[in-house]
């Protein structure tokens, strides 16, 4: 308000201008969709829950954290052990709550793994064999 001629100048209105931008005509429009494989890729990963190993005197040999519903080896190696050993304390549904499983995969783990035992034979009996 204090320098009229710059107002003035503001909203003068361009002759030359204004037929230029009449012959302008802008269309816009999205790019198409693409669906790629993996689309999901840049999404937020769900933050997956984890449990501490039971590893004992092993821990050294094994990871310390695993997902829930999955086990380490050496958990794995433990759990077939102790359920050979001992089947009448270390039952399929023991099992499942001890190390967050599933009881259905915990009965094929103990079907289907069974872990062999060494045997050392007496030094006199190894040329017998």
């Amino acid at each position: 308000s204090d320098h009229p001629e710059i107002q003035e100048e503001i909203y003068r209105k361009d002759d030359r201008l204004l037929t230029f931008l009449k012959d302008v005509y802008v269309e816009s429009r999205d790019p198409p969709m693409r669906v790629k494989d993996g689309g999901d890729e840049h999404l937020p990963c769900k933050q997956e829950e984890k449990r501490l190993t039971k590893l004992g005197h092993l821990a050294d040999l094994d990871v310390k954290k695993v997902p829930k519903g999955k086990i380490s080896i050496v958990e794995a190696l433990t759990l077939l052990n102790n359920h050979k050993l001992h089947p009448q304390v270390w039952t399929a549904e023991k099992i499942a709550v001890e190390y967050s499983l599933e009881l259905k995969e915990v009965n094929s783990l103990l079907e289907f793994f069974i872990p062999f035992t060494v045997q050392e034979f007496p030094k006199e009996t190894k040329k017998a064999i």
